[in-house]
C-alpha cells in the first residue's frame, strides 16, 4: 500500500452556522463516532469538526502511521476547509497529534484541550506496560481479519478470550463491520500498520519534542485527566507545566480513560467552560 501524504480525512460536522469553530480528534482504536454527542452538544454554539484520523474509521488507509504525518493531516484539513483558526480538542493519540500540530502552527490555534494524555513516553516494556496491552488488542484485531467469523458475537467472544473489561471490548466492536463486497467481518482500523507503528504511538511526542520551544503561551491549554486513568500522573503535572506554564489541568471524579463517555455531563461541563 502506497504511502499517502496529506490525506482527506472523513469528518462529521455539528452547528455549521455558527462562527466560532472546534476540532475534535479521537484516540487509538477511535473515530468521529465516539465524539458524536459531545459534537452535537458543542454544536448549539460552536461549528465543531470531528476527525477520523488516517487508518481509523472512514479515513483512507496508508502504510505509514506517524506523528509527524498526522500532524500534517491536520493541517491540510484546516487547510481543505477553510479553517483560519479553531478550538482543538485531542483524545489520547489524537492529543498527541494536538499538541504536535499546536506546536507546528499555533497560529492555527484558538485554545488547546488534551484529554486524559501527558506529553510524555509511555513505552515501558513491563507485563501490564501500555506496549504490551495495545500489542495484545492490535494482535486480536488482526486476527479478525483473518478468520472467518459468522456473527459479532463470536467475534466478541474471541476478544474476551485476550483482552480483559467489557467495556474496552464493546469499545472495540465498534469497528468491526461487514464489508459488502466480501461478505465477511472486517476492521476499520488498520491494525496491521498500527501495528508495525506501535512504538512511534507510545513514545512519540513526549517532553523532549518540546524542549527548543519552551515556554509554550500562544493559546490558552486545558489537560483533562480521568481521576480513574493513570495516562496522566501526579509526576507527570511538573513537566506539563514546564511546557504550558499556564495549563489549566481539571480532573473528572468517577472516569477512566474514556472520560467522555463514562462520565459524559462531568466532562461536558468541564469542556464548555473553558471552550
Amino acid at each position: 500500500m502506497p504511502q499517502t501524504l496529506n490525506m482527506d480525512l472523513f469528518f462529521r460536522e455539528e452547528g455549521k452556522d455558527n462562527k466560532e469553530k472546534v476540532v475534535i480528534i479521537h484516540g487509538l482504536y477511535g473515530s468521529s463516532d465516539n465524539w458524536l454527542t459531545v459534537g452535537k452538544k458543542l454544536g448549539l454554539t460552536h461549528h465543531v469538526y470531528m476527525l477520523d484520523q488516517r487508518n481509523h474509521g472512514r479515513s483512507p488507509k496508508s502504510n505509514e502511521h506517524s506523528y509527524e504525518l498526522m500532524k500534517e493531516d491536520l493541517a491540510n484539513f484546516f487547510e481543505k476547509q477553510n479553517v483560519d483558526k479553531a478550538t482543538v480538542v485531542g483524545h489520547s493519540m489524537g492529543g498527541k497529534t494536538a499538541m504536535y500540530f499546536a506546536t507546528e502552527y499555533p497560529e492555527k490555534v484558538n485554545k488547546l484541550v488534551v484529554v486524559d494524555i501527558a506529553p510524555k513516553n509511555y513505552f515501558q516494556l513491563e507485563e501490564k506496560s501500555q506496549y504490551y496491552l495495545h500489542k495484545n488488542i492490535l494482535e486480536s484485531l488482526i486476527e479478525i481479519e483473518l478468520t472467518d467469523f459468522q456473527s459479532r458475537e463470536e467475534i466478541a467472544d474471541a476478544l474476551r478470550l485476550k483482552i480483559d473489561g467489557e467495556a474496552l471490548i464493546q469499545f472495540l466492536l465498534k469497528n468491526v463491520y461487514r464489508d459488502k463486497e466480501t461478505k465477511q467481518f472486517a476492521c476499520r482500523v488498520n491494525a496491521s500498520v498500527i501495528y508495525d507503528f506501535l512504538d512511534e504511538i507510545i513514545s512519540g511526542v513526549d517532553y523532549r519534542w518540546f524542549e527548543d520551544r519552551l515556554p509554550i503561551f500562544n493559546y490558552p491549554v486545558l489537560f483533562i485527566k480521568g481521576e480513574k486513568s493513570n495516562y496522566i500522573s501526579e509526576t507527570d503535572i511538573p513537566k506539563i507545566k514546564e511546557i504550558y506554564p499556564e495549563a489549566n489541568i481539571e480532573n473528572i471524579p468517577g472516569a477512566g480513560h474514556w472520560l467522555h463517555a463514562e462520565q459524559a455531563q462531568l466532562f461536558m461541563d468541564a469542556l464548555k467552560k473553558f471552550v
